[in-house]
């Protein structure tokens, strides 16, 4: 008696990949490889993230600590947000600062938020357990939450890769660090 091959069961997707869409900024503020992810829920509420090739999460670097301290008069938790109008909100640039990682060989890697909008919130648990950010950097280890402008939100990922074009990007940057080396 033969039996037959059992056909693969298809992959369920994750739940990130169900409700959200995966925009990428590549090479933030022209420093090589620091790539973001930006994962845009369809109530056009944003999540920024580490992307995959960033050097926190590629080069096994141990994370010292995290700071929302972005300067002396500026701190991203003390962003308080309240009732229907998000009133409190602290507005954020493209290239606003969301958080500094700190890792144990000195490097110092600057998060930024990569769309405009009101600072919803920050993740307080990655100041308690920074692993996260290494270990779920899409779920449990975000950076922080980003409301854009109703007005805005489609023009957003103007400047932002798509997941196919962030492959194709970081393939041919790969390539190109191979050649020269």
């Amino acid at each position: 008696m033969t039996t037959e091959p059992v056909a693969a069961e298809p992959a369920v997707p994750s739940l990130v990949d169900r409700y959200f869409t995966r925009w990428y900024k590549a090479d933030v503020k022209g420093k090589p490889c620091e790539d973001h992810c930006i994962l845009q829920h369809s109530n056009r509420i944003c999540v920024i993230t580490l992307a995959e090739s960033h050097p926190v999460l590629q080069s096994g670097k141990t994370i010292k600590s995290i700071s929302y301290q972005i300067s002396t008069n500026c701190s991203r938790l003390q962003n308080k947000v309240s009732g229907k109008f998000k009133r409190g909100a602290q507005f954020l640039t493209e290239l606003a600062p969301l958080c500094k990682i700190y890792c144990s060989d000195g490097e110092e890697y600057t998060i930024s938020s990569c769309v405009r909008g009101r600072l919803m919130e920050v993740n307080e648990n990655i100041l308690h357990k920074p692993s996260l950010l290494q270990e779920k950097p899409s779920t449990e280890g975000y950076i922080a939450v980003v409301l854009p402008k109703f007005e805005e939100s489609k023009s957003i990922t103007e400047g932002l890769l798509t997941q196919k074009q962030y492959e194709e990007f970081v393939v041919k940057r790969i390539n190109a660090t191979a050649t020269t080396s």
